[in-house]
């Protein structure tokens, strides 16, 4: 399972959705873009929207903290988390 979050230091939802995760307990890669122009480049080209969160599971878009909430609401983010993802040849 690899969930990534791309996050910046005063978005409130960023935070809200962190506070999810944990209380979920599932793991995070957090990535900071508060002021890094190459990792704000990098999570529009990953996700092709601007706005934080952006949450990936398993390398899938899922969106922001209104997508994380739902999943976690339907419980559908077990599954998401669970699926390991396919290998590349």
């Amino acid at each position: 399972m690899l969930v990534e979050i791309y996050t910046k230091s005063w978005c409130s939802y960023c935070r809200m959705a962190k506070v999810l995760l944990d209380r979920l307990r599932i793991t995070y890669r957090e990535i900071e873009i508060t002021g890094d122009a190459e990792k704000e480049k990098e999570m529009i080209e990953r996700a092709g929207r601007r706005s934080v969160p952006q949450i990936f599971i398993n390398n899938r878009a899922i969106g922001g903290f209104q997508e994380l909430s739902r999943l976690a609401a339907s419980g559908e983010i077990n599954t998401l988390v669970n699926d390991t993802p396919e290998e590349k040849s």
